[in-house]
């Protein structure tokens, strides 16, 4: 998706997507999308411009099936240089197929740092009825996009950092969980939350939708299975916690075998020295359907965030 101009004029974008999800049966999936500025969500506690699409923040799902690649038609990937941008207050409309891929994904702005202010969302490529999945159906699918979030403006943001100082200097603020800050934040507005059930296994579609820093997701007391990354399955390696590297999405099974009780989720950035009550941490909650009790102790411990090693070794165990 590319944007172009000042937000403070833009009213609405409309975009239509045209997804086409099969070569033999023809499946039309028709998106119409409403891209604005709103100044009252305020994601890290500040009045502040967050990108909207219909409303939304992160953006709506995009549920599809068997792949995206760009066949013969790279003007529409939405990249500056092969895309041209939109113009403000105009329209456009994408259309292109969906084959020969699986997995997660995620949308975003690639122009003008606008990335940094949101507008972007989750992409679920399924696969089609013939192929079958490398493991068990899952009970849900659950969307989780994580990032690093300043608290000024991303016009001001994108100015800072042109100049080399800045650059090398400023650092986001806060880490967002699905556009939500941590829930041992008091002044958070909200925080996530995923329901489970009791001996039922879950897929968690993880994105590092943020600008600078890699993180490391876990979840209290539960072991994860990785099972596939950015449009292929992978083999099965169980997991106490995982590195997902800006621009990376990776897919994990959770099984919720413990004791009815609500675990902290946690992503926290690699390179950077914090403490468990950091705004620099996204915490959220796996929240067990018959829970009375909630989340408790210290946050589960990951490893040493300036372990290089430790990144390398997972990334290169990764087939």
């Amino acid at each position: 998706m590319a944007l172009f101009g000042d937000f403070s004029r833009l009213i609405f974008l409309l975009t239509v997507l045209t997804l086409f999800s099969s070569v033999v049966n023809c499946e039309d999936i028709f998106l119409e999308w409403h891209v604005a500025v709103d100044m009252t969500i305020n994601p890290a506690s500040v009045d502040q411009p967050v990108i909207t699409v219909n409303g939304m923040f992160p953006g709506p799902l995009i549920n599809c099936r068997n792949g995206i690649q760009q066949r013969l038609n790279s003007w529409q990937d939405g990249v500056s240089g092969t895309n041209c941008p939109i113009q403000p207050a105009k329209n456009w409309t994408y259309v292109f197929q969906t084959k020969d891929q699986i997995g997660s994904f995620f949308y975003f702005p690639s122009i003008n740092f606008h990335k940094a202010g949101g507008g972007f969302g989750p992409i679920r490529v399924n696969n089609r009825v013939v192929i079958p999945v490398p493991f068990s159906q899952p009970e849900a699918d659950f969307d989780l996009l994580i990032g690093d979030w300043y608290k000024q403006n991303f016009k001001d943001v994108r100015s800072k950092l042109n100049t080399t100082s800045e650059a090398y200097d400023s650092s986001p603020d806060s880490m967002l969980m699905n556009g939500k800050g941590s829930y041992l934040d008091p002044l958070a507005k909200a925080h996530e939350s995923f329901t489970v059930t009791p001996g039922k296994t879950y897929r968690f579609r993880i994105s590092n939708v943020g600008i600078a820093w890699s993180i490391n997701f876990r979840i209290q007391n539960h072991r994860m299975v990785l099972v596939e990354t950015e449009g292929s399955y992978t083999n099965q390696i169980p997991l106490d916690s995982l590195d997902v590297h800006v621009g990376q999405s990776y897919s994990v099974l959770v099984t919720a075998d413990q004791n009815a009780a609500d675990y902290y989720i946690v992503a926290s950035p690699k390179l950077v020295n914090v403490t468990e009550h950091s705004p620099l941490v996204a915490v959220g909650v796996l929240h067990y359907d018959n829970s009375t009790i909630p989340p408790n102790g210290p946050l589960p411990i990951g490893p040493d965030p300036f372990d290089r090693e430790f990144s390398v070794h997972q990334a290169q165990s990764i087939r």
